[in-house]
């Protein structure tokens, strides 16, 4: 009873660094939490594992010219059944991506899926190491049809049992925490250090039908 009561502590302490520094965010960037958070369940959909698409988030000027294999592992990433039609996939990737996604998935799958009975497509499964890919909001800003959104990559490495070690996507280390950091702890020590870190500028239009990424640069 003392270990659930101490996990129900820790959580509500994690969950209000989050709105902490949420609300940090949006000092800065006028726009609502609610808005920030809908632009993180986005970014969360779309972005990747390293280890699976070579980049968590790869850099385009539009969608067609982005990895296939990006766009289809977040196709995969996102869809609620384990076995699905050829159409049921373009459908989704239409949603995650627009309309002006033109691309098609080889009808062999192309390794992301497989080929099952009845012309369905099964998802491959995918082996993840103990780096886990993610990134914090550097800055928001609004645009007359979407928005432009900084942010900061970096991999949470849980090798060790006891420690959690922040590192750059070159995987150097940053810096080593206790494994019970706050998450928002963490994120402070990522902006601090962030020119030793990778980031990135996306640009998201709000559709009718929800956001839809429209590229994806290095800032340097």
């Amino acid at each position: 009873m003392k270990k659930l009561v101490v996990i129900i502590i820790i959580l509500v302490m994690i969950l209000i660094g989050m709105i902490g520094y949420k609300k940090t965010l949006i000092k800065t960037s006028n726009i609502s939490i609610e808005e920030v958070e809908k632009i993180e369940h986005y970014i969360e959909r779309i972005y990747m594992w390293k280890e699976v698409t070579k980049e968590a988030l790869p850099c385009f000027e539009e969608i067609n010219q982005a990895s296939e294999k990006w766009i289809w592992e977040v196709v995969k990433k996102n869809l609620e059944e384990y076995e699905v039609s050829y159409q049921q996939i373009q459908e989704k990737a239409k949603e995650l991506f627009g309309e002006e996604l033109k691309k098609e998935l080889p009808k062999d799958g192309m390794g992301v899926f497989v080929i099952e009975e009845d012309n369905l497509y099964g998802a491959q499964s995918v082996e993840l190491d103990k780096k886990e890919d993610t990134f914090v909001f550097h800055k928001i800003d609004k645009t007359p049809d979407g928005y432009e959104i900084e942010i900061i990559e970096y991999l949470e490495d849980y090798s060790e049992s006891d420690k959690i070690t922040i590192r750059n996507l070159k995987e150097e280390e940053i810096q080593k925490v206790e494994v019970n950091t706050e998450e928002s702890k963490i994120q402070e020590i990522v902006k601090t250090r962030m020119n030793e870190l990778g980031r990135k500028k996306i640009v998201i239009k709000n559709e009718e039908k929800g956001f839809v990424i429209q590229s994806v640069r290095e800032v340097r």
